[in-house]
């Protein structure tokens, strides 16, 4: 499985999916094209800051409000491939790695990072470096079935792999 590599950018608790991405934009389901407005709710211009392999960094219950896979989409085009935060909301946990995007849980250790921190993260281990402060977090690395789902791109990607053997 991939290490990601990328800076934090470190967003609140509670933040829903219409702060993802709001409702005016979900006339398509093209991450290429939600991506151009993610987090657009929450400021218009964050997606500007964002470089592709950059890491989203979430405090509690992220992802929280509708149940749109529109969400995880976004975050994907935008370039992030992992989200790392205190909790997540079950359904948008759900969502994200049916859309192939990687979530790590990570509880009170998420003070351990700030905004513009370089992360290194290798999720089948459960290793989250921060390079900024030379520290490390532990996690429970991700079951083999996710990581096969996330290898697959997401859950269409494993069906469609699992239908053809």
């Amino acid at each position: 499985m991939t290490i990601y590599k990328g800076t934090a950018h470190k967003v609140g608790a509670n933040i829903d999916t219409d702060a993802i991405i709001p409702a005016r934009f979900l006339v398509t389901t093209d991450p290429k094209e939600l991506g151009k407005h993610c987090m657009a709710g929450l400021d218009p211009n964050w997606v500007k800051k964002i470089k592709p392999g950059d890491i989203l960094v979430a405090e509690r219950n992220f992802g929280c409000g509708s149940s749109r896979e529109h969400a995880p989409l976004a975050i994907l085009g935008a370039g992030i491939k992992v989200v790392v935060a205190h909790s997540f909301a079950r359904i948008f946990y759900r969502n994200g790695f049916n859309m192939g995007l990687v979530l790590l849980e990570i509880g009170d250790e998420i003070k351990k990072i700030d905004d513009g921190d370089e992360l290194e993260i290798n999720p089948e281990e459960g290793i989250i470096k921060n390079l900024s402060k030379n520290l490390e977090i532990t996690v429970p690395p991700l079951p083999e079935f996710m990581k096969e789902i996330l290898e697959a791109g997401g859950l269409v990607g494993y069906v469609k792999k699992r239908l053809k053997k």
